[in-house]
């Protein structure tokens, strides 16, 4: 419990940091200024710069290249392919930095951690100089550490490179169902850095390598600074009418009952329960 309140004090003097005085989260000039909320630029496409689906042009083997259209196809009769979101599964990395909800950056000189409202995922970025961990446990978001670089050699930190290990499926770029591999091997790393030009433009160069890939995928995820966000809850589970049963997905109307989500899907199964006389 002490651990998991230093991370609530931790945000808490920076949310009160950015609403009441404007001042960095971290007294510290070498760090960088990046409070507020950051929202995404362009679309919440994986690659912002490309149209959802096959014209993301992701570069997968065949073998996850079928799958991906299989998934997209289940999606164009109403399905949800291979998406996990819609079973309020974590997004995990590396889409949680697409900032369907805005992101909020707490720096230390030893973590930075990122915070959204979606489900109320945080990452930690280890920035204390730590290796990776003998056991490393995988999870959605993985394991992360990162290095703080002053590429101007002026005394001042511009840019965060962050590695990402032991991530764990099942995960996807984007709500389209784009895969990783099975094996959970993935290593995706990030440069964040404010653009030079307009200091309220954050930019995060994401490399992905990935055994369902043919060569490493890299794109570049944009956000806007908001000086005065909007923090709003969002809890899935509360509305979620998606009921998954065996392996297929139906929907819960507003009266209760099932209903399909695509033309000529089959009822589920009810040998488990008495059935009426016929």
């Amino acid at each position: 419990m002490r651990y998991r309140g230093s991370i609530v004090s931790i945000a808490l003097a920076a949310a009160l940091a950015v609403t009441t005085t404007g001042a960095w989260a971290l007294d510290d000039a070498r760090y960088p200024d990046w409070t507020g909320g950051w929202a995404r630029l362009g679309a919440a496409n994986w690659d912002s710069e490309k149209p959802r689906g096959v014209g993301q042009q992701a570069p997968l083997t065949p073998e996850y290249q079928a799958l991906y259209e299989a998934s997209l196809a289940d999606q164009n009769r109403g399905g949800q392919g291979t998406d996990p979101g819609y079973q309020c599964r974590p997004h995990g990395m590396p889409r949680i930095m697409n900032a369907n909800h805005p992101l909020f950056f707490a720096i230390t000189p030893e973590t930075t951690y990122v915070f959204r409202d979606i489900s109320n995922q945080s990452r930690r970025i280890y920035t204390d100089g730590r290796d990776w961990p003998a056991g490393l446990q995988h999870s959605a978001n993985g394991y992360s550490i990162g290095r703080w670089l002053d590429q101007d050699a002026d005394g001042r930190y511009r840019t965060l490179a962050v590695e990402t290990r032991g991530l764990k499926n099942p995960h996807s770029y984007d709500s389209s169902g784009i895969p990783f591999h099975k094996d959970d091997a993935t290593v995706v790393t990030e440069r964040i850095t404010l653009d030079k030009a307009d200091p309220d433009v954050l930019r995060n160069e994401v490399t992905t390598i990935d055994h369902a890939l043919t060569r490493p995928w890299t794109v570049t995820r944009n956000y806007r600074r908001v000086h005065d966000p909007k923090w709003v809850e969002y809890i899935c589970a509360e509305d979620n009418h998606h009921v998954v049963i065996g392996s297929e997905d139906y929907l819960l109307s507003w009266d209760g009952f099932l209903m399909p989500v695509g033309k000529d899907q089959k009822p589920p199964d009810l040998r488990n329960f008495e059935q009426p006389p016929r």
